[in-house]
């Protein structure tokens, strides 16, 4: 046997009797870069309607990057983790969609 394979079994064999957590990777939403200005102004609309919206505001942790796009995407992914993470929950009329690589950049966690 290859010491890669020997390798991977006793690393699958660690994770069963020491119970070690397996990582997932759950997506986080994001607006389309190919939507117009006002596409991401009635998504950020629809989704502060209905989730905390503080966060892009001056002053808030993710008021930079100070674009449009950013700022859609920080509210549509906060209302797609308060609608339980639903594939629908991201469509925001097809200007929505998955990312499997997370979209934080500075102070500005998703």
């Amino acid at each position: 046997m290859s010491l890669q394979f020997l390798t991977l079994i006793f690393l699958l064999s660690a994770a069963v009797i020491y119970h070690i957590p397996v990582v997932t990777c759950e997506p986080w939403c994001s607006a389309m870069p190919s939507s117009t200005p006002e596409q991401l102004q009635a998504n950020i609309q629809l989704a502060c309607s209905r989730v905390d919206c503080t966060p892009i505001q001056p002053g808030g942790f993710c008021y930079y990057p100070n674009t449009l796009l950013d700022h859609a995407s920080f509210v549509m992914n906060s209302y797609y983790k308060s609608q339980g993470r639903t594939y629908a929950a991201c469509s925001f009329g097809n200007t929505g969609y998955l990312i499997y690589s997370d979209p934080s950049t500075g102070t500005c966690e998703f």
